[in-house]
């Protein structure tokens, strides 16, 4: 295969599913800042953005529906890619623009312009809507988010979050979060749904730590809650992002790999290191990152979130 002139190593699935049905849902959202998030301010800037739901089974089934949720590189082949195989295992995406809508192209070099946070109000909201849709199964709705969308679906599994922000008393049937930014530690982070966290992560990965991740999994464990920390080694930041064969660097792009972050009393995040507040101009952010293809470890997660998906979400 051949990509805007790049070679593709891929193999495709084979015996895929045609979708059903393809519709374009626009979502009331909001952009709190992190401390409005955190304090439950319900003065956050109001927002309108949309989803992409495809459905691959005919009625009269009622599908398993997983949320997409992109990271700071905006929607882009590697997601599709993920919609595709989804699809094609019979599970119904909503694939999450969270940028678009607010005037966004990326946050590759300003992580500023929107909290990772707000993202996961988009997620929930987006969770409200598949649970009234007639051919959604309401308690077959899992979360998936790559990089900066990871922390919306990972930590949406905290019953902190979920009481403050999911639609009655709803939550996801399972959190999966690919190089997920797990260097904040919440107050009572630990208490998660006993719905499944699976958390896949590169060794080599110079944008997001995976340090913070081993971390905060061994805790969730000592917590009771179902959680998996995959790790592959030598493998770098958006492993899965089959169109780049070769190294490409990102000068520019932040990354907080060697920070580390509370939550305070007042909802502010503080370096943990030097108890101060945390800001974009803290010596601990830097620039520089790489990405590279990894196919192992693309495959794999592939295997594993579609077990997941179509064995232990579809017994439940």
């Amino acid at each position: 295969m051949d990509i805007g002139g790049v070679a593709v190593l891929w193999r495709p699935t084979m015996n895929a599913q045609p979708i059903d049905r393809v519709e374009l849902i626009p979502i009331q959202t909001a952009s709190p800042t992190a401390r409005q998030f955190l304090t439950g301010d319900k003065n956050a800037k109001p927002a309108v953005i949309a989803g992409e739901l495809r459905i691959p089974r005919p009625e009269p089934e009622k599908n398993v529906a997983i949320v997409l949720v992109h990271g700071s590189g905006a929607i882009g082949a590697r997601q599709d890619r993920w919609v595709q195989e989804l699809n094609s295992a019979g599970i119904a995406t909503f694939e999450l623009d969270s940028f678009t809508g607010r005037g966004i192209v990326d946050t590759i070099s300003d992580q500023q312009q929107l909290s990772q946070l707000a993202m996961m109000v988009d997620a929930y909201r987006a969770l409200g809507i598949l649970r009234q849709h007639r051919r959604i199964d309401p308690n077959r709705i899992a979360i998936i988010g790559f990089s900066k969308g990871a922390v919306a679906a990972v930590y949406s599994a905290v019953e902190r979050f979920r009481k403050m922000y999911a639609p009655a008393d709803a939550m996801f049937a399972a959190h999966i979060g690919l190089y997920t930014p797990c260097n904040t530690e919440y107050r009572g982070d630990d208490n998660v749904t006993q719905k499944p966290i699976r958390l896949f992560h590169g060794t080599a990965d110079d944008w997001v730590s995976i340090e913070p991740c081993r971390a905060y999994v061994e805790r969730l464990k000592k917590s009771g809650a179902d959680v998996v920390l995959t790790e592959y080694p030598g493998a770098y930041h958006a492993y899965d992002s089959y169109t780049v064969t070769k190294m490409v660097s990102y000068p520019q792009a932040q990354t907080t790999r060697h920070c580390t972050f509370r939550e305070d009393d007042g909802g502010e995040f503080v370096n943990a290191r030097t108890g101060k507040k945390f800001e974009y101009n803290d010596p601990c952010v830097e620039r520089g990152t790489h990405i590279v293809y990894n196919a192992a470890a693309h495959e794999a997660t592939l295997r594993a979130v579609k077990e997941l998906l179509t064995t232990k979400l579809a017994a439940r």
